[in-house]
């Protein structure tokens, strides 16, 4: 009897998984293109024949970027933010909230970032390791986060998101966080005691020795070798945090946690793959069409994942969870707080186009910029910008219907922080911190008009000098520092956690 029972056990587990195989082998393969092959078929679906090379960022190369203010502003008329397409003058915040936002998620989502596809799988979070740490003085708890998404309509492709939440362990209660788009590690992993050290050490000769019994007659000669040694400890006479401190201690010290992000576990940086990651899961390994999510999106849309995992951890404060990242992930952190409104704060640093830059500004990187290399950051639809002969014509940033004033205003009321650093210590002219400054100051007129207060000077974008370096514009809730320092928003963290602790009203 057992026997049949483990016949028709065995047969019913075969049939299973030749349906699974069968299933599977239904399925169409991922697409694998090079980047430049999939750049070319969004030409194709877009019907462009001749895109406009982007510029140089050499400045001694003959089709270096253009850096002269008086050439930059091709279209200086900005799309009014507060306008509606029928023409009406947005007054009251309820118009803003029901009428024109919309409009203006509707422009952004077609045309420049992609549009989030209507059904994307469910990501499931698991705690890999936690780790009890000592950071200099400040005991932590470190948490290793996998977020698993949903593949079985599509297990093909693996997505498994990345992430590390520290928060400081003697400090009561839950804690704000910073989210941070970057590459998640232990800062301080737990060494064994020594006596732990010795039974590792122990057990490891043996089994070297095992594998060659030639190395029992070099460890009897030196017997007091230990092939595996503990790190260096925790400096309990380190100098306490300052301003010159890593920011994740200076985050630390002030009562903050922070959760780093890995983007490359969400989407991959390149062309060639958007028919892997979240993007080619759920297309199904097909490449994308004009109007779905590019790179910035899909990074934004794994940050806001994320947070669904924050909200479920009691050690932190759920609504003073807060969206950093700097160049590339500067970018992918204004996206996060624009779209996605649970974040309460971001710091947005060194962003350029496709971030806090106005589009149509010529100075530096350009729209040219990310219709070519960096396409894939951008829906398909932004290539139209950078067409020089397609079956529409010919279009340029100054065609775009919405611009990144509007992106920022989008966060509004929440509290946003622009950084930059100087061209001189390697923040590049490439980036344009003019052009986020003229974008900082157009969205000022939303933050005013939802009772938030802006950076305090007028709204004309056209007239007000960008402020000289170092200077604090940290009064409202929406601020500006450029630092003395490079392509890196360290300097300015300093100024960012007390202006952020003050407008999230949190007190250590």
């Amino acid at each position: 009897m057992k026997r049949i029972f483990f016949a028709l056990w065995l047969l019913s587990t075969c049939v299973v998984a030749q349906k699974a195989a069968s299933s599977k082998a239904q399925l169409p393969s991922p697409v694998t293109f090079t980047d430049q092959q999939d750049h070319e078929n969004m030409m194709r679906q877009l019907g462009i024949k001749r895109l406009r090379p982007g510029p140089s960022g050499n400045e001694s190369a003959p089709n270096h970027a253009n850096y002269d203010e008086a050439m930059a502003n091709p279209c200086p008329a900005l799309p009014d933010a507060l306008t509606l397409k029928n023409g009406k003058k947005v007054s009251t915040p309820e118009d803003w909230w029901n009428k024109r936002r919309p409009e203006l998620i509707e422009d952004l989502e077609r045309e420049v970032y992609g549009r989030l596809p209507k059904k994307i799988p469910a990501v499931t979070w698991t705690v890999k390791i936690t780790d009890k740490e000592l950071i200099g003085r400040i005991p932590v708890v470190a948490k290793q986060l996998i977020g698993h998404v949903d593949n079985s309509e599509y297990p093909l492709i693996n997505v498994d998101i990345n992430m590390m939440l520290v928060v400081p362990a003697n400090v009561k209660g839950p804690v704000p966080v910073l989210m941070m788009f970057g590459r998640p590690s232990f800062p301080a992993p737990a060494q064994p005691s020594p006596e732990h050290m010795e039974k590792i050490n122990a057990a490891f000769k043996d089994m070297m020795i095992k594998h060659d019994p030639s190395l029992k007659a070099v460890f009897d000669q030196y017997p007091a070798y230990l092939p595996i040694t503990r790190l260096p400890g925790p400096n309990f006479f380190a100098p306490p945090v300052n301003g010159e401190s890593p920011s994740t201690e200076q985050l630390l010290a002030a009562g903050w946690g922070y959760a780093t992000i890995d983007p490359a576990s969400i989407q991959a940086d390149n062309g060639a793959g958007i028919t892997r990651g979240i993007i080619g899961l759920v297309n199904k390994g097909q490449p994308r069409k004009p109007d779905d999510w590019g790179a910035l999106r899909a990074w934004a849309w794994g940050a806001a994942r994320g947070l669904d995992y924050l909200e479920t951890d009691p050690a932190v404060d759920a609504k003073r969870v807060g969206i950093e990242g700097v160049s590339r992930y500067g970018k992918a952190a204004l996206v996060t707080l624009a779209f996605e409104t649970r974040f309460a704060i971001g710091l947005i640093g060194s962003s350029g186009k496709g971030g806090a830059t106005l589009h149509r500004r010529v100075f530096g990187e350009a729209v040219e910029s990310l219709t070519g290399g960096e396409y894939y950051w951008m829906a398909g639809n932004y290539m139209k910008y950078g067409a020089e002969e397609a079956s529409f014509g010919r279009k340029t940033g100054c065609d775009l219907p919405v611009d990144s004033h509007e992106l920022i205003a989008l966060c509004a009321p929440r509290p946003t922080f622009i950084s930059y650093g100087i061209p001189e210590k390697g923040d590049a002219r490439w980036l344009d911190q003019q052009g986020s400054y003229m974008a900082t100051i157009a969205a000022g007129e939303v933050f005013r008009l939802l009772g938030a207060k802006d950076l305090g000077v007028s709204n004309d974008y056209t007239k007000e000098k960008m402020p000289p370096v170092n200077k604090d514009m940290l009064d409202g809730h929406l601020a500006w520092r450029q630092h003395d320092g490079g392509h890196t928003d360290w300097p300015n963290m300093q100024h960012f956690i007390p202006w952020a602790s003050r407008v999230l009203k949190y007190q250590k």
